[in-house]
Parts: structure tokens; C-alpha cells; sequence
């Protein structure tokens, strides 16, 4: 996990002022750790965002205004690279398919413990490739069934140019298709393999007989 000098720059949003006091205590006991801003509502979470910039988004899944699959999609467009960990108490399996699939880093119950919080946030800033789940095992089991979905045809060739070692910029070049497609399909292929990183998907790609082994 590569370091750097600069603090992790972290954004709270929580329609409750005593959440957002208490992980602001936690986040700002870590000396690699800043909160920059909180943010009660959808609206003024988006403006947060925009003003900000900040690394990573704590993102309370039942915030007041518009749902949180259209904040997570808007903040994505107005900060491309703010990762966004979701928190909540509630993780049913169509709501974390659709987050995940909006472009969520991480997906933690409010019930984690601290330390879980501050690795997840380390996590998804110093490898925005991968996805941090801390959620029922119920929802987990449920998760498993979403692994069999067939990947299209366009999430194959892109599975299988990641397998060659390719980036994000030289697959976009080769399938003639932008940066930010080949990361939707990149998230797209998480979700349905569950994988947490770009390794991890062509592994469970090749064992279910998806891609082909590259030579």
C-alpha cells in the first residue's frame, strides 16, 4: 500500500450531528486522517463535494433528499476521484448491487469498530481498485448468487485485457472507448464476480471458465 505526506482529505455525511461528531473524533485521532467538511443532506452533500474535492466521502446510506444512488452518481461526475464508502445500517443485497454498481469503494454497517473504519478509508484511497464490504453474512450469501451472472461480451475483453497487464488508458485505446466506460465496466465485473481488485476478478474469471488464461 503506497503512502504519501499528504493527509487522507475525508468529507462526513450524516443527517445526525452527533454521528458526525463522533467519527469526526475517531477519523481526526489518526494523524494521516482530515475531515474537511460534514454534510446533513443530499444537496448539501453534493455542494460539499464540489467545494472540497475531498479523497473520500463518507456517505450515510438514508441521508434526507434525493436517494442515495443519484448522490453517489452526481458527487462521481462532480469529483471523479473522491472514493465513496457508504455506511448504514440496513445492507440488503439490491440496494449494495446498485451502490456498487454506481461506483461505491467501500460498503460498511454502522456497527463496524473504529479501527475497521480507518483501514477501510486507508484502503480505498491508496487502492481505488479495490472494494471494501463489511456486511451481513446473510447479504454476503445473497451477494454469492449475483457471482454467476454471465459478463457481456464488451466486460470480456475488457477482463481479458486487464489480464494482459493492460491500463485503464491502453484498453480504452485498443476497444476505441473512453477511460471512464472501461472503469464502468471494470465495476460492473466486481459486482457480478464479487471481486476486490483487478488480480482478484481475472483469477474468479478464469476459474469459472470466463476468460482464457493468458500465455
Amino acid at each position: 500500500m503506497i503512502k504519501s505526506d499528504h493527509p487522507i482529505r475525508i468529507a462526513i455525511v450524516d443527517d445526525h450531528a452527533l454521528f458526525r461528531e463522533g467519527v469526526r473524533e475517531i477519523l481526526e485521532a489518526q494523524e494521516d486522517l482530515v475531515v474537511v467538511g460534514e454534510a446533513g443532506t443530499s444537496f448539501t452533500a453534493l455542494e460539499l463535494v464540489s467545494q472540497k474535492r475531498p479523497d473520500v466521502l463518507l456517505l450515510d446510506v438514508e441521508i434526507p433528499g434525493d436517494a442515495v444512488t443519484h448522490t453517489v452518481s452526481r458527487a462521481r461526475v462532480i469529483s471523479p476521484t473522491t472514493q465513496i464508502i457508504i455506511l448504514s445500517m440496513y445492507d440488503g443485497p439490491h440496494l449494495l448491487r446498485q451502490l456498487l454498481s454506481a461506483g461505491i469503494r467501500g460498503y460498511l454497517l454502522k456497527t463496524v469498530h473504529r479501527y475497521e473504519l480507518v483501514a477501510a478509508i486507508r484502503s480505498v484511497h491508496y487502492e481505488p481498485d479495490r472494494l471494501i464490504l463489511v456486511v451481513s453474512p446473510e447479504s454476503l450469501a445473497q451477494m454469492e448468487t449475483a457471482r454467476t451472472e454471465v459478463l457481456t461480451t464488451k466486460e470480456r475483453e475488457v477482463l481479458e485485457l486487464v489480464a494482459q497487464a493492460f491500463s485503464n488508458r491502453q484498453i480504452a485505446s485498443r476497444l476505441n472507448t473512453t477511460e471512464a466506460t472501461v472503469k464502468r465496466h471494470l465495476r460492473n465485473i466486481f459486482v457480478k464476480l464479487g471481486a476486490a481488485s483487478r488480480i482478484d476478478a481475472v483469477n474468479r474469471a478464469i476459474d469459472a471458465s470466463l476468460i482464457t488464461p493468458t500465455r
